[in-house]
């Protein structure tokens, strides 16, 4: 039970015992000692199409299906809210475990119970006829879909990548995100065409046809799955490709400034985001935007936020992680302020590219930095902790943002008060201590 040091100090524990592989026999061991290719970057391509693959578990996904469940299932709007709320909630009190799931039995078994049971939970949600069975699968869509799935994919790029690993999330990220944005004009399509009972069966049917292949015959769990190495470089110091993960431990890093500076961070962003996009159709129509004109918005968020996560990707190797961090709260509180006075043309356009920017810097400095600071050896558990609050602060965004417009009759005063939690998140990013400077 040793320790190392970590550069710049601090140590790395030795002490747990992390899922551990052996070279896969199907597989021709390749990399640079071989002259074949890096296999890192299959998995970020695999990993980007997972992320792709969870929309049915999103909001953006979700959100083609409330009409016509609110329609066939006689049921009110604020029951399916509710319903949605209660699942989220629900939905992340599983991640911590499921990341520790990931760390014991690594990311391949993990993804595949995943995308089985998220599938399955799809095709049930078809045959639904009331709210308590709508809600328990809502529990099980944001649970595997929008968390699960999510942690997962990007937790296992984060093993393969060390110096090129904030440009492997960015790519997993942007390619990811865009899947995720795409999705709900061809679900609407679907829904349209087929009816929403139909339209679930055929989503869940696609996860288990995308998703089973990519888990079983795609992903490994670490570079010594197939002889390599961390970014397929062998270090002088470590040529053993089989060397024992190393990192903080759970217990440990919830103890540091800093892992809570992120997760406030994330939480910042989770609530405010689903709650500006949830009423984008009601707020922007306030500001004088028609229904299609708000609903267009989107494109210029989506398109900003693939932009930001492939530039911070490529840079933030080589940046402090809490800059980045603060600078993605400064643009979130910005674009909250803007909402307040967009109207039609260029400033609504400037509102999305806020929104969207500061969501893409995020999405990849948090699936950059927790690793950076913590090592991989827990990070499942970490990131599986972090991702609790992201989620659970999504299902109160709606809420907040309704209760402020219910209290004054506008989103305007509201969205100032909603503006300061990006700020006070930043503010704890550039106050926390880092953890080599408590090690």
């Amino acid at each position: 039970m040793g320790t190392r040091k970590r550069p710049g100090g601090g140590t790395l524990s030795r002490t747990a015992k992390p899922f551990r592989t052996r070279a896969d026999p199907t597989v021709t061991p390749a990399g640079p000692a071989s002259g074949g290719p890096f296999h890192g970057w299959r998995i970020v391509a695999y990993s980007a199409l997972a992320m792709a693959m969870t929309a049915p578990g999103q909001t953006t996904g979700v959100s083609v299906f409330i009409d016509p469940l609110i329609t066939d299932l006689g049921v009110s709007r604020t029951q399916v809210s509710t319903a949605y709320l209660t699942g989220t909630l629900i939905g992340a009190c599983a991640m911590p475990l499921v990341g520790r799931m990931v760390d014991r039995y690594g990311p391949r078994r993990v993804i595949t119970v995943v995308a089985a049971v998220f599938g399955a939970i799809l095709i049930a949600l078809s045959f639904v006829t009331g709210l308590v069975g709508l809600t328990a699968g809502f529990v099980g869509i944001r649970m595997a879909g929008q968390g699960a799935l999510s942690l997962v994919a990007t937790t296992t790029v984060a093993y393969w990548f060390d110096k090129r690993r904030g440009l492997a999330l960015g790519i997993t990220g942007a390619v990811g995100t865009a899947g995720i944005s795409l999705a709900p004009l061809l679900i609407e399509r679907l829904v349209a065409e087929y009816g929403w009972r139909q339209a679930w069966a055929i989503e869940g049917i696609a996860v288990w046809a995308v998703v089973l292949p990519l888990a079983l015959f795609g992903i490994r769990n670490r570079p010594s799955d197939v002889g390599q190495h961390v970014d397929g470089i062998a270090q002088e110091a470590d040529t053993d490709p089989d060397t024992p993960l190393t990192g903080w431990p759970l217990r440990r890093a919830l103890r540091t400034s800093i892992f809570w500076a992120v997760a406030a961070c994330l939480a910042a962003s989770s609530m405010l985001t689903t709650g500006l996009n949830f009423h984008q159709v009601a707020l922007l129509g306030e500001r004088g935007l028609t229904p299609a004109e708000a609903a267009a918005n989107f494109l210029p968020q989506t398109a900003a936020a693939l932009l930001a996560a492939l530039a911070v990707g490529a840079l933030i190797d080589r940046l402090p992680p809490k800059i980045v961090l603060a600078a993605a709260m400064a643009i979130l509180a910005c674009g909250v302020l803007c909402a307040r006075l967009v109207s039609p043309g260029w400033t609504a356009i400037g509102y999305g590219i806020l929104l969207g920017t500061s969501g893409g810097l995020l999405r990849v400095v948090e699936s950059a930095t927790l690793p950076r600071y913590f090592g991989t050896a827990h990070l499942g558990a970490i990131r599986g902790s972090a991702h609790t609050v992201t989620i659970a602060a999504s299902a109160f965004g709606p809420l907040a943002v309704s209760l402020g417009h219910d209290i004054t009759g506008h989103y305007g005063p509201a969205l100032v008060v909603l503006a300061a939690l990006p700020a006070a998140a930043a503010l704890a990013v550039l106050l926390a201590r880092t953890p080599a400077a408590e090690g």
